[in-house]
């Protein structure tokens, strides 16, 4: 059994090997990939050298074997400067060597021993008392933080594109996710002696996951906007705080959006963000979001997608219209069947099939009127 983990490590080992330098050179987010390639350097030596230790006992890696006890310390905030680079769309800073601090207290550690002639044991005391304690808090700190970052990006998409279910990287969540699980993994192996949650299956779970989510993260396309901090001052590029208080515009403002939307069909636009809105209508963009959020119920994404689905239900209630839900839905602007089909039923409480059914079966007082888009 021993060799089939030394063979899945070696794998995991060459593929972190041939994935860093090609993550590092690809053009498309630049700055996470970077991240990433450094973060993959380390696992590949991580577990060259659990393989090549377990290969071979007596060949002179238990240095080499020592140093990679301690690099899980670099792993998850690794991660959350990943994050952090893929949605903010920024490099990593000098001050960012801050989140380096743990590892460079352990190799310093590791350091004392080596000079003091200590052989420093597989397992003892130290790893129960402080050791083990020390890097879950440090993991579950950086994984919180990063998964944090994740949802803000989400939420902040929302407040800004109608197509962000289609731009929130998912597979960024599911990164997360097995970042989760991988250290829930190493966490009951450290806690509670289970037959199945061992040291072998800790890092064969790194080793798939450095394939999966390596090759897959050669494939994304360019983060489509980077979540940039609040500007608040003066100036072109700066957004006023509106703080509680209405803006004495918020009537006209409103008024010009019930115009775009319902009269210029401005939500049939595929890729439609607040940008573009806020040029359209003339006005600040801080001042169309707060409108928005305020007056109108909801974010950005919400707000547009009412009047799609209020359209996509016009024409499902047109007996005469033969064509396809899907398109439709297209028409009305949704820009894939997953965001179309989770915003129709949210918001009128069942499938777009069921509901296109129901239309088709006259009851006692008729067909059922069309509603009048919001706003």
């Amino acid at each position: 059994m021993t060799s089939f983990w030394i063979l899945l490590y070696a794998i995991g080992a060459a593929q972190a090997a041939m994935l860093a330098p090609a993550l590092w050179r690809r053009a498309a987010n630049a700055a996470a990939n970077r991240v990433l390639a450094l973060w993959l350097a380390l696992i590949g030596f991580d577990l060259a050298v659990k393989a090549a230790h377990m290969a071979a006992p007596d060949a002179g890696f238990a240095a080499a074997f020592r140093v990679a006890r301690v690099l899980p310390f670099a792993y998850a905030p690794l991660f959350f400067l990943y994050v952090r680079a893929l949605v903010g769309g920024r490099s990593p800073r000098w001050r960012d060597l801050v989140h380096g601090v743990w590892l460079a207290l352990m190799l310093g550690w590791l350091s004392m021993h080596w000079l003091a002639g200590d052989p420093l044991p597989a397992s003892g005391d130290w790893r129960r008392l402080w050791f083990d304690p020390l890097l879950f808090s440090v993991a579950l700190a950086y994984l919180v933080a990063g998964a944090l970052q994740v949802r803000r990006y989400g939420r902040w998409l929302r407040s800004r594109r109608s197509d962000a279910d289609r731009l929130s990287l998912r597979w960024l969540m599911v990164m997360t996710a097995c970042q989760f699980a991988i250290w829930a993994i190493a966490g009951l192996h450290a806690m509670v002696e289970l037959g199945w949650a061992d040291y072998f299956l800790i890092y064969a779970a790194v080793a798939a996951w450095v394939c999966i989510v390596g090759w897959f993260s050669l494939a994304q396309p360019p983060v489509a906007e980077p979540m940039q901090p609040p500007q608040v001052g003066t100036g072109a590029a700066a957004q006023p705080d509106v703080g509680d208080l209405e803006d004495p515009r918020f009537d006209e403002v409103e008024a010009r959006l019930s115009r775009l939307m319902s009269e210029q069909a401005l939500y049939r636009e595929p890729a439609l963000g607040i940008a573009q809105v806020a040029r359209r209508s003339g006005y600040p963009e801080y001042l169309v979001s707060a409108v928005i959020n305020r007056r109108l119920g909801g974010n950005f994404w919400e707000y547009v997608n009412r009047y799609r689905v209020e359209a996509v239900r016009a024409c499902l209630d047109d007996a005469g219209d033969r064509r396809s839900i899907l398109e439709i839905a297209y028409e009305a602007g949704f820009t894939s069947k997953s965001t179309f089909n989770s915003a129709f039923k949210r918001l009128v409480g069942r499938t777009p099939s069921d509901y296109r059914r129901s239309r088709a079966v006259p009851d006692g007082a008729g067909a059922a009127a069309r509603r009048t888009p919001p706003g």
